[in-house]
């Protein structure tokens, strides 16, 4: 996770020279203020990057003796079934096209959101025995 930290933040050192150019010569401030903020995106991203590579193991791609082997094995659980991310696909469309056609179809979004949201935090909660 170094390199990737590393990367985001020569990245952020990027867009913020372009933002300062950029700024200055154009005079334009929807332009700037976006480049203002990827830059801060880019520098929250390569801080979390930076801070999670000192407190995790050292991954293979830190290594400079490392194989291409070394990374292989299991990568975690994903779920192989779930359909939470199909709901909440379905309320951020809605809720976008909220912002398009009238802010009252938001009303429409919030509920299927949050369904969404909740059956994919305790989709694994059902039927389990919370007794012990």
């Amino acid at each position: 996770m170094k390199v990737q930290g590393w990367m985001f933040a020569g990245f952020a050192v990027f867009i913020l020279a372009a933002a300062v150019v950029y700024g200055l010569w154009s005079k334009e401030p929807a332009g700037t203020t976006a480049l203002f903020l990827g830059f801060g995106l880019c520098t929250m991203i390569a801080f979390y990057l930076g801070f999670t590579a000192n407190r995790a193991d050292t991954g293979a791609m830190d290594r400079e003796d490392a194989d291409i082997a070394d990374d292989a094995g299991e990568l975690g659980f994903f779920s192989p079934h779930s359909w939470q991310p199909l709901m909440l696909a379905t309320g951020g469309a809605l809720a976008f096209m909220g912002i398009i056609f009238g802010w009252w179809l938001l009303f429409f979004s919030l509920p299927v959101i949050l369904l969404g949201v909740f059956g994919w935090v305790f989709e694994y909660y059902r039927g389990a025995d919370r007794t012990q």
